[in-house]
């Protein structure tokens, strides 16, 4: 048997209970995208942590959407599903103080015969901190958990405990993944989430929901990597937005994503990015699987 323990771990949680955040945090790199703005992520983010003990692959799914309005939304909880069914442990993320009747949809979903661990996270945020002992009882008593852990995924508290429950849960296997490697995604993968992270710091409330990002052409010369995008907007009038005036909007756009690339490549990035409309993207099944929607 083997001293070292591998498995597949998968972060869920109905939107904006910070996954993301929390999957970076025990990466220790910016795998997946964050933003205030709710369902973020739209694809299933694989990150990896090896240590000397265990190699974490974890999971982190979209939001699950309760409302089935278009192609976009059943494509993600497609995502959520199939995560659930191929993986060891589960970490059910639910906010500190919060939990209403999407966290329960979502509660309702998890698999009955995997270990399933409560994460109670932004505890942070809690002022009342006696007000929290309550909350973790009602929570935790729904369901038969493996384990509850209150964690701070932005301050990084009590992470190392989170990662000792997930690892007594974990077979023993052998490294699934290369001890250096972060991430199962493509450098061009995350060069296109990098800039969708953008539009949704940088763009209103609605308009980063009806866009995209395609990367068109990804180059590597030496330590040089030159990456030529196209973010995908529903309307013309779309486009305009995100070019913003003088084009000021899409340079910010630009700049920022590119730092986060030379910083997460180790290497200097061109990136040329520009604004297309496709009209029903986000309805139509063929696009989406041309834009790496399952």
């Amino acid at each position: 048997m083997s001293a070292v323990r591998s498995g597949y771990i998968a972060i869920v949680g109905r939107p904006n209970v910070g996954k993301s955040t929390l999957l970076n945090a025990l990466i220790g790199e910016k795998i997946s995208i964050v933003s205030r703005k709710a369902q973020t992520t739209r694809h299933r983010i694989t990150g990896i942590r090896t240590d000397a003990n265990a190699q974490y692959v974890f999971v982190d799914t979209p939001g699950f959407q309760t409302q089935h309005t278009n192609a976009l939304n059943r494509a993600m909880n497609r995502g959520v599903t199939q995560a659930l069914s191929d993986v060891d442990v589960v970490l059910f993320v639910v906010e500190a103080g919060r939990f209403g009747g999407k966290d329960k949809t979502v509660l309702d979903l998890l698999p009955v015969d995997k270990p399933v661990i409560l994460v109670v996270n932004k505890i942070d945020q809690i002022k009342d901190k006696a007000s929290l002992l309550p909350f973790v009882a009602d929570v935790g008593g729904r369901r038969d958990f493996a384990a509850v852990v209150p964690v701070s995924a932005a301050n990084g508290k009590q992470l190392d405990e989170l990662l000792g429950e997930v690892r007594r849960r974990l077979p023993h296997e052998e490294l699934l993944f290369g001890e250096d490697e972060l991430t199962d995604r493509s450098s061009r993968f995350i060069a296109a989430e990098y800039i969708r992270e953008k539009l949704f710091r940088l763009l209103g409330d609605e308009l980063p929901y009806a866009t995209t990002v395609e990367i068109e052409k990804f180059e590597e010369e030496g330590e040089l990597k030159r990456i030529f995008a196209a973010i995908v907007v529903d309307r013309s009038g779309h486009k305009a937005i995100v070019i913003g005036k003088g084009g000021e909007t899409l340079k910010r756009i630009a700049s920022e994503a590119r730092q986060d690339m030379e910083r997460l490549f180790g290497g200097k990035v061109y990136l040329e990015i520009w604004v297309k409309v496709k009209s029903g993207w986000t309805d139509d099944e063929r696009l989406l699987r041309s834009l790496g929607y399952e």
